[in-house]
């Protein structure tokens, strides 16, 4: 696999943004960034606990640390198609992901 090293550097710049993002998450509401996050409890200690030597050292693998986590087509479409309401949408995202484990988004 031929990476760029441009790719590279965008891939680690972006790990630093979700981390940094993520920390800052749990640290203002933990049980609602985990839902956010899709993230189980012993992650989002692992990453709070992070210092910021350690973050940038995690941030630094060439490997994405967050993926795309909509899988469900129902989910995906509740959020791309159009509706009379984004607060409708929005809620029914959120129901959709209140139904599954962290596991199947996360």
């Amino acid at each position: 696999m031929n990476i760029s090293q441009s790719t590279l550097d965008e891939v680690r710049e972006l790990n630093l943004s979700y981390l940094l993002l993520a920390q800052r998450l749990l640290r203002e509401d933990k049980a609602s960034a985990m839902f956010r996050l899709g993230l189980a409890s012993e992650v989002a200690d692992v990453l709070t606990a992070l210092s910021l030597a350690q973050t940038v050292r995690l941030a630094s693998s060439s490997q994405l640390l967050c993926r795309f986590r909509f899988d469900d087509h129902a989910l995906l479409s509740s959020l791309t198609h159009a509706t009379r309401s984004a607060d409708t949408a929005a809620s029914h995202a959120a129901i959709l992901l209140a139904g599954q484990s962290a596991e199947q988004i996360g």
